[in-house]
């Protein structure tokens, strides 16, 4: 059941900037509105209201729209002219395909002198006769009928035959109002019926009838619990095929054009509807786990964070020589590249994930052989051309795309500083000895290099322990001064007082 709420009109009243007490026109059609309510008191100064194809019963709530000019109220479940003596200022009122058999409640209009166009086509009381001439004589201010002029010379006739016209219009009424009162009354006892099957042919628990309520609860905890995916699937196509049968039955069904009608229509089609969201309910909930891992434990590629459905594929990387064809029908709908950084010996994995995502929602797990990210619960999984190292692996998101970027470093070789592979400590211990040992045999003139490593700090050769061999013995404080023989210089006398030259 459809009503007029505040959120409604606002919504509707997008033109106005979704203020609704200055609202001037307003259409609320098809929104199965069945009680006209709150229109007088949110929007007084409403000029044009649409309300057409709804389930509205009763004209109401509108009394108090003095500047309403034009209301539309066709295709709906009127059954009589009521409460628009306030509505002063209204000049065109639609009532077209309604239930209206009291054709005399049209002296409710009198009161509207501004009234010049009405629609009533469609309506019993427009096949009555002398219909047409009993509403002109009734409202004088009245210029447009049906879409039809109403010409002065038929105003006059029409005022001519006005007694015989009138007293024929009571007695048809009177007939009218006597049959809707038994379709009323044939309606409200098919509805007491249909409630009363519904209760006694209410099943019990998964659709069947159970004598003691606890053995049917045990069973159906256990059904619950352990049945499988055949089983539901077959149980919703029982209840798809009984819908449909309840569904044909119902449209194949001879019926009245009648209020109760219409309403019964509304229930069945939500009805309808209700079942095929349970429905969907249900196989959303039978949906099978997505299988990230083999029973034999081998991984498998998935993306499934944007997909409409399930994908799984086999990588050239995972199988290079496997020349069979990947599975048909697959799509990878999240963008995503894996890169080998020869450079820095690593895998850089660039996922291209929602850009305004918050990375709370996303849970990354590097594994040696693969790398998964759950990307709001939803599966993206990766099988890596090379077996990386979990632990040094990093993760960061893109500040201007949002993309999630993931650096795994390989575990085959060395990464050093600077970028370059180098071969173990122990080897490049052994070549350094193996030089020197060279070295050792060259002549005497030659200049000898030496290469200093200390194992303890450095996993490889350090370039800054490398150093030239000085000529000169380094240089000694406090050393005491070179004697010279008296021999050599016979004027020489040592004076120990004077200290040494430098």
């Amino acid at each position: 059941m459809g009503r007029i709420t505040e959120d409604l009109i606002r919504r509707n009243a997008e033109h106005n900037d979704c203020v609704i007490f200055s609202l001037e026109e307003l259409s609320l059609h098809q929104q199965e509105i069945e009680r006209l309510e709150h229109i007088d008191k949110w929007c007084r100064d409403l000029k044009i209201l649409y309300l057409q194809n709804n389930l509205i019963g009763k004209i109401e709530n509108v009394s108090k729209l003095k500047k309403l000019e034009y209301l539309n109220l066709a295709l709906n479940n009127i059954e009589k002219i009521e409460n628009l003596e306030g509505c002063e200022g209204l000049a065109k009122l639609d009532l077209t395909v309604n239930f209206i058999g009291e054709l005399s409640s049209i002296k409710s209009l009198q009161h509207n002198i501004h009234l010049k166009e009405l629609f009533l086509m469609g309506n019993p009381c427009a096949d009555f006769d002398g219909y047409r001439q009993f509403v002109v004589v009734t409202l004088q201010q009245l210029k447009w009928l049906d879409g039809k002029e109403i010409e002065r010379s038929e105003r006059i006739q029409a005022l001519q035959n006005y007694p015989a016209v009138e007293q024929q219009i009571r007695e048809q009424e009177k007939a009218y109002c006597l049959r809707r009162a038994r379709e009323k009354a044939e309606a409200q006892r098919k509805l007491e019926e249909e409630h009363e099957n519904e209760k006694r042919s209410s099943p019990g628990f998964n659709g069947r009838w159970y004598t003691d309520i606890y053995p049917a609860l045990s069973f159906s905890t256990e059904s619950k619990n352990h049945l499988q995916a055949p089983e539901i699937q077959a149980e919703h196509k029982t209840d798809k095929l009984d819908a449909c049968d309840d569904d044909l039955a119902f449209w194949n069904k001879p019926s009245l054009f009648t209020p109760e009608s219409r309403l019964e229509t509304l229930r069945h089609v939500e009805k309808q509807r209700k079942a095929e969201e349970k429905l969907s309910e249900k196989k959303k909930n039978v949906r099978p786990p997505r299988t990230l891992v083999t029973e034999h434990g081998k991984a498998l590629n998935v993306n499934e964070p944007k997909s409409t459905f399930d994908c799984v594929k086999r990588s050239s990387a995972q199988h290079p020589k496997d020349n069979v064809s990947p599975t048909p029908c697959v799509i990878f709908r999240l963008d995503f590249s894996l890169k080998d950084d020869e450079k820095r010996n690593q895998l850089v994995l660039d996922l291209a994930v929602y850009r305004y995502m918050d990375t709370s929602l996303i849970e990354v797990d590097v594994q040696p052989t693969y790398v998964r990210v759950m990307v709001k619960g939803k599966p993206f999984q990766l099988v890596l051309p090379a077996e990386v190292r979990p632990d040094s692996s990093s993760a960061k998101r893109s500040q201007t795309t949002g993309h999630l970027v993931i650096c795994m470093p390989k575990v085959e070789e060395v990464i050093t500083v600077g970028g370059r592979a180098s071969k173990s400590v122990k080897t490049s211990l052994d070549n350094s000895r193996e030089q020197t040992h060279k070295r050792c045999h060259l002549p005497r003139g030659k200049q000898i290099e030496k290469l200093e490593v200390d194992p303890s700090k450095h996993s490889c050769p350090d370039v800054t322990t490398i150093v030239r061999e000085k000529k000169h013995a380094p240089r000694r404080l406090g050393c005491e001064p070179k004697i010279v023989s008296n021999e050599e210089d016979p004027d020489f006398e040592d004076n120990p007082e004077v200290p040494p030259l430098i």
